[in-house]
């Protein structure tokens, strides 16, 4: 039986139709997993510094465009926002953090030590960003074609915004209007009804109406507003999860195409009487809008979240 849910964390309006679910495991992605083999003109790959603009940082030894590096972030030639010609609105800047020199590691595939560098290095940035007097920072890897990526080694982008975008404007409202700690509502939810994945100090669960299947969120229970001012403790902590999420989600649904997206607060934003706090969102893409979402905005969920958490937690 088709049952609407709404989901007070994203303001989402779902239709779970659980008549339109199979098992879990009936999900073939596309593969976001590249090549062994990487193209010989991969301006990612290590040893093609100069096919990018100078960089702007690394992670590892080497000087600036040589190899050596474990972490390199560098100007995305084609900028969603910035450069000389922006206009109102889209000033800004935009960077590409190449996860690693190998054109074959994914998130999930780098080690402990890779993902908590890399993670550092996106938060690094983001600070730099809002120090530069940016009003907000996006975070987030598109991994495969159809989650939106263009080159295939692996790579998460910076985009620094000079405006409050209409999503995180919506997020600050929910918040206020709810006057309470919506992340920790929606995990205490999730346990509640069995839809935590993965628990400890970074809990995993899939949301109560999610926008795909096997979506899942994370967040650290000390997050604070701002994914630029976290700890490095709390990176510690959550990278590892975020690496075992998107292994299970590889197990169940195939490898399928995915995004991770930094959910945070804009510029100096702490009032300490609205707990807004900073939380990861894993996108599985194994569906896409189609009519009726696009003419209702009302979304459809063909596996239910309690399904999906049950097989996410057996592929652990």
């Amino acid at each position: 039986m088709p049952e609407l849910r709404r989901e007070a964390l994203t303001g989402r309006t779902v239709i779970v139709a659980t008549g339109r679910s199979a098992r879990p495991k009936v999900f073939t992605g596309p593969g976001a997993t590249p090549p062994a083999t990487p193209p010989a003109d991969c301006p990612f790959c290590a040893g093609h510094e100069t096919m990018t603009p100078p960089e702007v940082c690394r992670a590892g030894p080497g000087g600036a465009d040589t190899p050596g590096w474990a972490v390199r972030v560098v100007p995305n030639l084609y900028p969603i926002v910035g450069g000389d010609d922006a206009g109102p609105g889209a000033t800004g800047a935009h960077e590409v953090v190449v996860l690693s020199p190998a054109h074959d590691r994914t998130f999930a595939a780098l080690s402990s030590e890779q993902a908590l560098e890399v993670m550092k290095v996106m938060r690094d940035r983001a600070r730099a960003h809002l120090d530069a007097g940016r009003a907000h920072v996006q975070v987030f890897v598109n991994q495969g074609r159809e989650a939106g990526a263009s080159i295939e080694h692996p790579h998460a982008q910076v985009i620094a915004l000079d405006i409050v975008p209409p999503a995180v404007e919506a997020t600050v409202e929910r918040f206020t209007a709810a006057k309470e700690d919506l992340l920790a509502s929606a995990l205490e939810s999730a346990r509640t009804s069995g839809r935590v994945v993965i628990e400890g100090h970074a809990p995993a669960w899939t949301p109560y109406a999610p926008s795909a299947p096997y979506e899942l969120a994370i967040a650290h229970e000390q997050s604070g507003a701002n994914f630029a001012d976290a700890s490095d403790h709390e990176l510690e902590e959550l990278t590892p999860v975020l690496r075992d999420a998107l292994r299970r989600i590889r197990s169940v649904a195939g490898d399928p195409p995915y995004n991770v997206v930094v959910h945070s607060g804009p510029a100096h934003f702490d009032p300490p009487d609205l707990p807004l706090r900073w939380w990861v969102e894993v996108t599985p893409r194994l569906s896409v809008q189609a009519g009726f979402e696009i003419g209702t905005g009302v979304l459809v969920a063909t596996v239910p979240p309690e399904t999906a958490a049950e097989a996410l937690r057996e592929a652990g």
